[in-house]
């Protein structure tokens, strides 16, 4: 699998050190690393997309929380909390949509927090909080995985697999979630063959999909967005499967744009579509999909991506990156814990639900 986000010390200890990603923007054609330790270089490539996909964004975050307070020197452990608080409301507000993103901050946050008492030592606390990082870190790669052995029994043999924007090794700590259960079903001899997406305008499913799916040796399509249709008509796909940024308390999924029109293609050609999160993307505070908030990106994403302008100059663009798809679209959740089923506000009530 890829170190799509990881911590780099810089000497023998793990303090102090770099939040080190993969510059997604410069795949396919160059694996490029990016390492930094300053909070505006980290909050640009977040909102850039050099890092993207909700849960390694939350990862990434929660390392540049840890590089943002390891140089300045602080008079108190209250001091070092309200310039960690400051510097997680402005990571915060790099992308609004995937919930990762916040829950991850406010972990670190709370974490610090509880702890924070001057005799607690300034490097203590700085210590503590790359040891919360690197517990998102880890905890993501074993929800991952477990998220792949529960997906894996939706699989058969040569199963084809539709899957918009990428929600891969690229998009977590590691295996990814909607393609996690297609690694476990490769890895275990099924021979599934997915077909991706290009999903348009920054083409994550051509540029990332694929290139980390054919660099695993799996069998995979790129496709335009357009043909999804046309493939579930000729009875080439089996399932769907896509990750999510945010669902809703009530079910309903915020995802990479163009994904509700996938679900309903899917609904009218009877395709089972399902989207694969951890626990940590289910925003229980958020009761259904019209709450979610819409990220909107630069209109030159459309009009002149990558470079060459494809619209007329001064043309309306409308760029949301995300869109809903709705609850009753959905034929399952596959989490960490099982594929939850609907109902889905009871069953994600039910998943909450502290343990007796």
């Amino acid at each position: 699998m890829l170190d799509t986000v990881r911590w780099k010390p810089l000497g023998k200890a793990p303090l102090p050190g770099q939040l080190r990603m993969i510059d997604q923007t410069r795949l396919p054609e160059e694996l490029v690393y990016v390492e930094t330790d300053e909070i505006n270089e980290i909050y640009d490539c977040i909102r850039r997309l050099v890092v993207r996909g909700a849960p390694a964004i939350g990862i990434a975050a929660a390392f540049g929380l840890a590089a943002s307070v390891q140089h300045r020197t602080y008079a108190t452990a209250t001091e070092l909390l309200d310039d960690l608080r400051k510097n997680a409301a402005f990571l915060a507000a790099a992308r609004p949509t995937a919930v990762n993103l916040s829950w991850a901050l406010e972990r670190c946050v709370d974490c610090i927090a509880q702890q924070s008492s001057d005799e607690a030592g300034i490097d203590n606390l700085r210590l503590r909080l790359l040891q919360e990082a690197e517990a998102i870190l880890r905890e993501d790669i074993a929800m991952c995985r477990q998220i792949g052995e529960h997906g894996l029994q939706l699989f058969g043999p040569d199963t084809g697999v539709l899957t918009h924007c990428n929600a891969g090794a690229l998009a977590t700590g590691d295996y990814g979630t909607a393609l996690s259960p297609v690694y476990l079903a490769f890895e275990s001899g099924l021979s599934p063959h997915v077909y991706a997406d290009e999903t348009r305008p920054l083409l994550q499913g051509s540029r990332l999909t694929a290139w980390e799916l054919q660099r695993a040796g799996v069998d995979v399509t790129t496709v335009c967005d357009s043909m999804a249709a046309q493939l579930m008509q000729e009875d080439r796909i089996d399932l769907v499967i896509v990750g999510a940024d945010r669902i809703a308390a009530n079910g309903d999924v915020a995802n990479k744009i163009g994904t509700y029109g996938v679900a309903v293609l899917a609904k009218f050609h009877g395709v089972p579509f399902y989207v694969a999160a951890p626990y940590s993307t289910i925003d229980p505070a958020t009761p259904s999909g019209k709450d979610i908030p819409i990220e909107q990106r630069d209109a030159a994403e459309i009009a002149c991506g990558f470079g060459r302008r494809t619209a007329p100059d001064d043309v309306g663009i409308y760029n949301p990156a995300f869109d809903v798809t709705p609850r009753d679209l959905i034929t399952g959740i596959i989490t960490e814990r099982g594929i939850l089923q609907p109902p889905y506000t009871q069953a994600i009530k039910k998943l909450f639900r502290p343990s007796s």
